[in-house]
């Protein structure tokens, strides 16, 4: 028999079955989380009870042992089914160090509860108010003494540490002028925020204009022990790198996902709109930012897609990975735009849900790094430019 010339979806199960399970999660449901700032404690469950939160984790820690592909699968339908997976995406990418670069006694310490649910690995800790996505620049710090680290600093931007039992952290353990290349000398750990809250630990919320959990997080003092550190210690950067190219795709795929929600919005509003005698999709002013949107968002599919298979074969994909979050980023504000300028007035109104998802796409333009740096990236590191400043 000949094969197809188009292979088919390998994750179009998981597609089908996570569209089921957000249909109990409709636009009522995020409206009112949004509202009072709320943290989607029923649907991250419902996704942890189902598997999709332990969908990397490997089967014998109790997960799917799935690639990163369907975790890219899982996100981008709930973002296309009008939710935000905010609230839960970053154990899907912070995963992959603890995977790689932990010991066996932390697989088996963590990864069995968190893919129960016993245990959230939500936050992340490398942005800092002085360093943003200058990470060498960090200066949070952690002292080695006797059997533990002592961790003194402040991050910024964690999102979900109100919520999370497990937080990534990299410290800096070798001052910066110390060490030969700026990126070594910072080292990763598992911190468990329980135990630490109110000892060294403190956590204050950030309200902004989407409803995402940011929080600064502040450590005086703060004991880790040196059973949490993963890896090497001084070799952290390197350990999160692989975890940055994930993050990217998977942020990718939730903007690819609100831009088919846009798209499917703007498409039946066309449709059944009808002024002066006829719908208002029959006209090219109307139709054709729909069409320009939906197409920069394929375009945007076929770089992740190829992103998400060098992953998956051990192979460099910085250049996809940044590439698609930018195109991603870029096609799903297009396609908010083209959205709201369809329904004109009530792509304002709160009970559409076009301006929760509009506000919720607009910061991947920023997150997890802005565009600006993104073209730097590519002018020197996949054109040979000089380095911008």
């Amino acid at each position: 028999m000949d094969q197809p010339l188009i292979a088919a979806d390998p994750h179009a199960e998981i597609r089908a079955e996570v569209t089921k399970l957000c249909a109990r999660f409709p636009g009522e449901y995020w409206r009112e989380l949004d509202a009072r700032r709320g943290y989607p404690t029923e649907f991250v469950t419902a996704l942890t009870e189902a598997g999709y939160l332990g969908a990397l984790i490997p089967e014998e820690f109790g997960g799917a042992g799935l690639p990163l592909s369907a975790a890219a699968a899982i996100l981008e339908t709930v973002h296309a089914s009008g939710g935000n997976g905010g609230a839960c995406h970053a154990q899907m990418y912070i995963m992959g160090t603890i995977l790689k670069h932990g010991n066996a006694a932390q697989k088996q310490a963590y990864l069995p509860k968190i893919a129960t649910g016993e245990l959230r690995l939500q936050a992340f800790g490398v942005t800092e108010p002085t360093s943003g996505t200058d990470t060498t620049a960090l200066r949070t710090t952690a002292r080695r003494e006797g059997e533990n680290y002592i961790v003194n600093g402040q991050k910024i931007w964690t999102s979900r540490a109100e919520h999370s039992d497990l937080m990534l952290l990299l410290a800096r353990t070798t001052p910066r002028d110390q060490v030969a290349k700026k990126t070594e000398g910072l080292s990763t750990f598992i911190v468990d925020m329980k135990a630490a809250l109110g000892n060294g630990l403190t956590i204050r919320p950030i309200r902004t204009m989407m409803n995402h959990n940011s929080c600064e997080v502040f450590f005086d003092n703060m004991v880790v022990p040196a059973e949490n550190l993963v890896g090497v210690e001084g070799r952290g950067f390197r350990y999160i790198l692989d975890g940055m190219n994930a993050e990217r795709l998977l942020i990718a795929s939730e903007c690819i996902g609100d831009a088919k929600w846009f798209t499917e919005r703007s498409i039946a509003y066309a449709k059944e709109r009808v002024l002066f005698g006829r719908p208002i999709g029959q006209n090219q002013g109307v139709q054709f930012p729909i069409a320009k949107a939906y197409a920069q968002m394929r375009a945007a599919e076929a770089i992740v897609q190829k992103g998400l298979e060098k992953f998956e074969a051990g192979l460099p994909c910085g250049e996809e990975a940044n590439m698609g979050k930018m195109l991603a980023a870029d096609a799903s504000w297009a396609a908010g735009e083209a959205c709201i300028q369809t329904h004109g007035g009530f792509g304002f109104a709160e009970e559409y849900d076009i301006e929760r998802k509009y506000r919720e796409t607009r910061l991947y333009q920023v997150a997890p790094i802005s565009t600006n740096l993104i073209l730097s990236y590519i002018g020197e590191h996949v054109l040979g430019m000089p380095r911008s400043y």
